[in-house]
């Protein structure tokens, strides 16, 4: 299996957070480009209207300052002042010239107003670039000095910020809820995926949502129903093939049974035997991955596994109930029970004798395990001990029977059950084989 690649950088490295941050980053600058085009827009329209402003106030004002006589001028500059600029009767305070673009711009549209019939000059004072002083002479001769302190073209309001965040706010919501709604059908596939079993009767995933999700769950559960088949297929097969195998073999025993007694005999009856029995065992493995369609039902777990002991005690076996049993579970009876004949059979196989505990888990789960005193099984192989046809060569060899199926069929029937089963060493010495169920 081929391994992820480990995130670089800055990039992220699920595509929730991929998606959310192209998205985020992309609606962000064009909601931002369009906010910079517009309020661009409105300054320079703003600046328009007053410079226009400007031009035509200036041109009364002169007009009139022009024609008063020169004793009734002061008691009219003030009237006749505006918010961006002022008249003063006089030179003004000294100054540098100034022909920047605003000094320029703002020239040319005294000299419009004065209608180009005084001489101007405009300065910037010193100490203060924004305000600037246009000084003309009247027609007859007196100095006059307009101070031009430009306002903010176009004043931000106080609640435009807090509008501005909002506006942010929504849209980081409704991408991170976009994001999730685009996300959540692949995250489902996957779950899916995960707890796919076609041995099991689970629901389907559900088909609904916009046509590619829709396509795309139909298509996972064709596939799912596909397996099935698969798998269902060769439980036939296997079936069919220990109907066909068992008529030969029946007839080579009662061969074997009429011949005259020999050790050559005597190995051909084992031998069939042994053939007998991984055809049973190969088919039982097969059927457990499907389970037997036994339907759940209540047990009392102290009868059940008394029941299970005094069977083998019956027949001789040294299998012991450590401790007190008690309570009630909802289980598959006769799966359980294969499940620990198996688990009992190889402890009586390689250690003599069993013992079975049952407990309680904290999260209600029932927990049956069967310990022994054998020789256990090395570490590096307990998990591969669980695969179909896998003998540890130094203790559990072909001399003792089996055919490595009872803890694949185990595994196979706590599946059905709804269970797992788990081996392990114990820490004195022997194997431990628990199945855990609810």
């Amino acid at each position: 299996m081929s391994e992820a690649h480990p995130r670089t950088g800055w990039w992220p490295g699920s595509l929730r957070s991929r998606l959310f941050l192209i998205l985020f980053a992309g609606l962000a600058i064009a909601y931002g480009l369009s906010f910079s085009i517009l309020f661009a827009e409105r300054y320079m329209s703003a600046k328009a209207v007053m410079l226009g402003t400007l031009e035509n106030d200036l041109a009364t004002s002169i007009a009139v300052i022009d024609r008063l006589p020169a004793n009734e001028r002061a008691d009219w500059v003030d009237r006749l002042s505006r918010g961006n600029y002022r008249l003063v009767l006089g030179p003004g305070l000294p100054g540098v010239s100034d022909m920047s673009g605003r000094g320029a711009e703002i020239a040319e549209r005294i000299e419009e107003a004065a209608g180009h019939k005084f001489p101007l000059k405009v300065e910037s004072i010193p100490g203060d670039g924004k305000r600037l002083q246009a000084h003309l002479t009247l027609s007859d001769g007196a100095p006059l000095t307009i101070d031009v302190t430009p306002r903010g073209v176009m004043p931000l309001a106080e609640w435009l910020p807090y509008v501005f965040a909002a506006q942010m706010a929504l849209l980081l919501i409704c991408t991170w809820f976009a994001v999730r709604l685009a996300i959540r059908p692949l995250s489902a596939l996957a779950a899916a995926a995960d707890t796919l079993d076609p041995a099991k009767k689970g629901e389907p995933m559900s088909e609904r949502g916009p046509s590619e999700v829709a396509h795309a769950a139909r298509a996972f559960n064709a596939m799912r129903d596909r397996i099935a088949h698969y798998l269902e297929e060769r439980v036939q097969i296997l079936a069919a093939i220990s109907h066909d195998l068992q008529t030969p073999i029946t007839r080579m025993r009662l061969r074997a049974d009429m011949a005259d007694d020999s050790p050559e005999r005597d190995k051909l009856v084992n031998d069939l035997r042994e053939i007998e029995r991984l055809v049973q065992d190969g088919i039982a493995y097969a059927r457990s991955s499907h389970g037997s369609g036994e339907k759940t039902s209540r047990i009392d777990l102290s009868s059940f596994i008394d029941s299970i002991a005094y069977d083998y005690q019956d027949t001789g076996k040294a299998v012991t109930v450590l401790g007190v049993v008690q309570g009630t579970a909802s289980t598959k009876p006769h799966a359980l029970r294969r499940i620990l004949t198996n688990f009992i059979d190889n402890a009586l196989k390689f250690a003599g004798s069993a013992e079975i505990a049952v407990e309680r888990s904290g999260e209600g789960e029932v927990v049956v395990t069967v310990l022994d005193r054998g020789p256990g099984i090395p570490d590096d192989m307990l998990e591969s001990a669980m695969q179909p046809f896998f003998r540890v060569e130094t203790s559990r060899n072909r001399d003792t029977g089996g055919t490595g199926l009872g803890l694949a069929i185990a595994q196979q029937l706590a599946g059905t059950i709804g269970g797992s089963v788990r081996l392990y060493n114990r820490m004195d010495g022997g194997l431990a084989a628990e199945v855990r169920f609810r």
